[in-house]
């Protein structure tokens, strides 16, 4: 079992434990999406969020601070921050049940499917860049949604379907993936 200490032994894994505890404002600030400031302050915080993804990734490697550690918290970080937004943006009716249910899904799979990898083979399978684009187009077509940009709009209907493609081809990815580590090992 990992130890909670390994999380501040590196730069980039306290940005990544950094980043999951933003989902606790996230989820506070969310229940007031009506008003604009609170808005504003949601979609900064989006922002910031994918500052410190970036930067994360960019110290790990960087300083070749990778560790076990942060091949959990990061994509975990990821899961967590993107779900409490779409669930709130679900719940206050800004985004289709079933745009909730293709996000929420494909993270719990790869979340189980992930445990049951790594029970297998002894160690955590590193995110991969299919999976860092998906997380990047859904990120990016929250901040749409918090932009209010129109349903209309073709940047709305790029990303809104971009990231559904990507969330599939992602999954898929994932698992073909993970039979390939399994089948090493």
């Amino acid at each position: 079992m990992y130890k909670l200490k390994e999380i501040f032994k590196t730069k980039s894994n306290l940005l990544s434990m950094f980043r999951l505890l933003l989902a606790i404002p996230f989820w506070f600030l969310m229940d007031n999406l009506g008003l604009e400031t609170y808005r504003i302050i949601i979609f900064c915080l989006c922002i910031f969020a994918a500052i410190t993804d970036i930067l994360d990734g960019y110290l790990a490697r960087r300083f070749n601070e990778v560790t076990e550690m942060g091949k959990i918290i990061d994509p975990l970080a990821d899961k967590v921050v993107i779900a409490v937004i779409i669930v709130k943006l679900f719940v206050s009716g800004e985004i289709p049940a079933y745009y909730f249910w293709i996000i929420i899904l494909r993270d719990v799979i790869i979340f189980l499917g992930g445990i049951y990898v790594s029970k297998r083979i002894g160690r955590v399978l590193p995110s991969n860049m299919l999976g860092k684009i998906t997380v990047a187009s859904i990120g990016i077509f929250i901040l749409i949604v918090l932009a209010q940009i129109e349903h209309n709009n073709i940047i709305y209907f790029s990303f809104f379907y971009l990231s559904i493609l990507l969330t599939f081809a992602s999954l898929t990815g994932y698992m073909i993936r993970s039979v390939e580590f399994m089948k090493k090992h």
